[in-house]
C-alpha cells in the first residue's frame, strides 16, 4: 500500500478516559455509555467516533461513485448506526447500519450507488466479513 495520509490518536484510560489526536484537533473526554454500565453523560465513546468516521468515509465513496456515473447527489446524507453487542460465544461484537439518503434518485440508481460505494469505501473494505453491515437507501416519499 502506498500511504497517502496517516492519522494518529492516543487514548489514556480506555472507554472512560481521554482521546487526543497527534495534531490536537481531536481532544475529547470519553465515557462508557449507561447501556454498558457506565456513567453516560455529555462525553463521546468509541462507537460514536466509529460511526462518525464510517459515515464520512462512506459518504466520500458515494461521491466518487456518483461523479464517475455523472449522478447528482444533491443534499445527500449518510447516517451510520454502530451497535455493540455479544456473540453466542459471549464475545463483544460490532454491527453497522448505513442509512443513505439521496434526494430525487430512483430506487435502481440509488441501490446501485449505495452498493458500489460499499465496495470501494475503505471502512467497508476493512470491516468486510468481520462485522455485519446493513445498507439502506432512504428515499423521498414520491420516489418510493
Amino acid at each position: 500500500m502506498k500511504t497517502l495520509y496517516t492519522a494518529s490518536a492516543t487514548t489514556m484510560g480506555g472507554r472512560s478516559g481521554h482521546v487526543k489526536s497527534d495534531d490536537g484537533v481531536l481532544d475529547l473526554e470519553l465515557s462508557m455509555p449507561k447501556e454498558l454500565g457506565g456513567q453516560g453523560g455529555k462525553k463521546t465513546n468509541p462507537e460514536q467516533l466509529f460511526a462518525a468516521g464510517y459515515s464520512a468515509c462512506y459518504g466520500s465513496a458515494l461521491q466518487i461513485v456518483a461523479k464517475k456515473r455523472k449522478v447528482e447527489l444533491g443534499d445527500f446524507s449518510v447516517t451510520a448506526e454502530v451497535s455493540i453487542g455479544k456473540t453466542e460465544e459471549d464475545d463483544l461484537q460490532l454491527s453497522v447500519v448505513l442509512d443513505t439518503y439521496i434526494p430525487g434518485v430512483n430506487i435502481e440508481t440509488g441501490e446501485s450507488l449505495v452498493n458500489e460505494a460499499h465496495e470501494i469505501c475503505p471502512y467497508s473494505r476493512a470491516t468486510r466479513d468481520n462485522i455485519d453491515v446493513t445498507l439502506n437507501l432512504m428515499l423521498d416519499d414520491e420516489e418510493e
